[in-house]
This record gives C-alpha cells, structure tokens and sequence, in this order.
C-alpha cells in the first residue's frame, strides 16, 4: 500500500473505525471507462459523515433553527487505493482522529464486500456561528461524545 501521510500505522488506524454506512455506486457516477469518477467519494464522505454525525447526535441539534451553529468543511482530501465499478457495495467508515477547540478532524475508509480497500481520506469540520462565520467553541456535551470516540 501507498505510504498515505495521516496514516503512520495502518493497521492500528483501521481497527479504531467503529462506524460505517453502506453505500451502492450508481451508474451515474461512473465514467467513460466504467469505474468510479474521482470526485464521487467526496460524496460518499459527506454521506458518511451525516449519519455519523446523526449517530452521534449532533445533526438534530445543528439543523434546530433556533440553534446557532453549523458544521462548516475546512478540508478535505481523499487518497485514490482501488478502483470501483457500477453496484459495487461500499462500506464508508468514519472515526473522530482529532478534536480542537471548534473543529473535529474525520478520518474515512471505504471497503467493498470483499474487504478490498477503495479509499482513505481525512478532513476537518468546524463548527461556526451561523450570524457571524466565526468558530464557536463546542458546548460541554458536544465535545464529551467527540472525545469518547477519539482514538488518540
């Protein structure tokens, strides 16, 4: 495997994954050549990273407009393993890496049926003020269910 730069060692860093989602590749996000188009597993990332983020419980809050914060994508970078082709099944790992004071460092992993890896990435969400752009810092509650599934 490609030495990737989040990852130092690889099998530690895949059995801290404790959460994942399936997703199916449709025909349409294939290209001319019948395999997965580059950009889609940003998709599949941004899937993942709802129903973590609703598993965790913090989408309900985040979507409540009486609330004032959202998760706002700073980065986000995804590491191309295998290829992947029309009804292949994907499970799409997600796992908090790191935790700052307004942000949460994701790390992702997609696997097909078979245990072939497909895919690695990271990015970093902050939390922001939805008047003023600004981060705003996590509330108590928020960030105790961040650091219980924080592996570092």
């Amino acid at each position: 495997m490609k030495n990737i730069s989040y990852i130092s060692d690889f099998k530690t860093w895949e059995k801290e994954f404790e959460f994942s989602c399936p997703v199916q590749v449709r025909f349409y996000e294939t290209d001319m050549y019948g395999h997965v188009n580059n950009t889609v597993p940003f998709g599949y990332f941004e899937y993942a990273r709802i129903e973590y983020l609703k598993h965790v419980g913090f989408m309900e809050y985040w979507t409540d407009p009486e609330n004032g914060t959202i998760p706002v994508v700073a980065d986000l970078q995804c590491d191309f393993l295998a290829e992947m082709f029309f009804d292949d099944r994907i499970h799409v790992y997600v796992k908090v890496h790191e935790l700052g004071r307004s942000s949460v460092d994701l790390h992702y992993m997609g696997k097909k049926d078979d245990g072939t890896l497909c895919f690695t990435g990271r990015g970093t969400i902050v939390q922001v003020n939805r008047k003023t752009g600004r981060p705003e810092p996590w509330k108590r509650e928020m960030k105790e269910l961040l650091e219980k599934r924080n592996k570092n």
